[in-house]
């Protein structure tokens, strides 16, 4: 979501101003938009914000009392427009790590939480957009240069694999779904390919819902996913399956986030109570029925023995992805490789609060031969950025949701662009 408001090429950027404003997210509640001015244009950027959010996360800050029911911004906001902007002024946007420094030191917490990692981020993102201007790249270049270290010269960079989540539970819907995201991965071999199987798959599974339910079942959750009158995985796998009859190269993600359903030292969902082993059984039978290509958060959070054993059992099968596990934090992505408890990662910069802590997150993960999968948050903005840095630095999956509402198309379809953009 780059508005560049006038664009005059400078050799020697600088910033020269930073405003930042409070704006509403994709579920109605406030969130941070920055503009930043440089001598090549004015940079926007907006901050998205997640329901399921791991204990290790970098932290957002909200002001409390009785506006917005507690959850505006505006101290975040003021902290970008009194302290972040005016000790970035002057500087030159291609320096992302000395910038996104400054902000670390300024706050000086180990999650934000001073300044808040919603105050920082988007300054970070805003930064990165500029800095791209200044040396006259698209974004995903940009990013694909500060992530190896040098310019992307004669290399090849691919569209990742999009994973949409065409049913919704847990927290991102009112339904009785403990599973929070059903997704499809379809196998096509060009990003537009798959996004065209997906909007098929997504209407045809609207008919089937209405057909089955009636009108109630078609209404949506935050991810944009369906959020039928349903209650257990099988039920809402079966209607996938059904949805997936003329697409029989099409995969299943689902993101358990199973820290919601961790309860009194017990797994609750689906109406049982269910012991490590038995959980692990449960997502066996499930793995052995429907053509599921990972599970994300299977187990809680700081379940580590969850996590491991579940690896060293279905490791060879399915991919086993970590997100409230890691929370984008190197510090978890090096404890879980260590404990050997999962083989992926799911990033999302406002876990961690910077571009440049989110790549060296991205680069640690690949070292140790996981897979990547870029996400979005369920309350989220029309920025795209994240598009540009599933490219950048060659993630294997990116997910933003289902293949409907704005905040979600928005990525989709600049992913469209960067494909056509390479392709040329």
């Amino acid at each position: 979501m780059v508005k560049n408001l006038f664009m005059v090429k400078s050799l020697n950027s600088k910033i020269k101003s930073i405003k930042a404003r409070e704006i509403l997210n994709s579920r109605g509640e406030p969130t941070v938009e920055v503009e930043l001015k440089t001598d090549d244009g004015i940079f926007v950027a907006s901050v998205p914000s997640g329901a399921s959010i791991g204990e290790n996360e970098a932290k957002e800050l909200r002001d409390g009392g009785k506006k917005y029911f507690g959850k505006g911004v505006l101290k975040a906001v003021g902290n970008i427009n009194k302290i972040i902007g005016p000790r970035i002024k002057g500087k030159n946007p291609a320096k992302q790590k000395e910038i996104d420094e400054l902000m670390i030191k300024l706050d000086g917490t180990k999650d934000k939480s001073k300044l808040g990692a919603n105050a920082i981020l988007p300054v970070s993102m805003a930064v990165c957009r500029a800095g791209a201007a200044s040396k006259d790249l698209s974004l995903y270049k940009y990013i694909s240069q500060i992530y190896r270290g040098s310019p992307p010269v004669n290399l090849t960079l691919m569209v990742p694999t999009p994973c949409f989540n065409i049913i919704n539970g847990g927290t991102h819907a009112g339904n009785k779904l403990d599973i929070q995201e059903f997704m499809i991965v379809p196998q096509k071999k060009l990003f537009s390919e798959n996004l065209r199987a997906a909007s098929e798959i997504y209407q045809g599974l609207k008919k089937i819902l209405k057909n089955n339910f009636g009108e109630q079942a078609i209404n949506v959750g935050d991810e944009g996913g369906f959020a039928p009158p349903i209650s257990h995985a099988s039920e809402a796998l079966n209607l996938i399956s059904q949805a997936l009859k003329n697409y029989p190269d099409t995969k299943i993600g689902l993101d358990c986030a199973a820290s919601q359903y961790w309860k009194d030292k017990k797994y609750q969902l689906e109406g049982a109570v269910f012991t490590k082993e038995g959980l692990l059984i449960f997502y066996e039978d499930l793995i052995k029925k429907y053509p599921i290509i990972f599970l994300e958060d299977p187990f809680s959070e700081n379940d580590w023995q969850g996590f491991q054993e579940i690896t060293k059992k279905l490791s060879n099968k399915i991919i086993i992805v970590g997100d409230d596990l890691l929370c984008t934090n190197p510090r978890r992505i090096k404890e879980a490789e260590k404990k050997n408890a999962c083989r992926g990662a799911i990033i999302k910069p406002n876990q961690i609060g910077t571009i440049t802590e989110t790549i060296e997150a991205v680069k640690l993960a690949k070292s140790f031969n996981w897979k990547i999968i870029i996400s979005h948050r369920s309350g989220d903005t029309c920025d795209d950025f994240i598009s540009d840095l599933a490219v950048g630095v060659g993630a294997d999956f990116i997910k933003s949701g289902a293949p409907a509402r704005g905040e979600r198309l928005a990525k989709y379809n600049r992913l469209l662009k960067i494909e056509e953009e390479i392709k040329s």
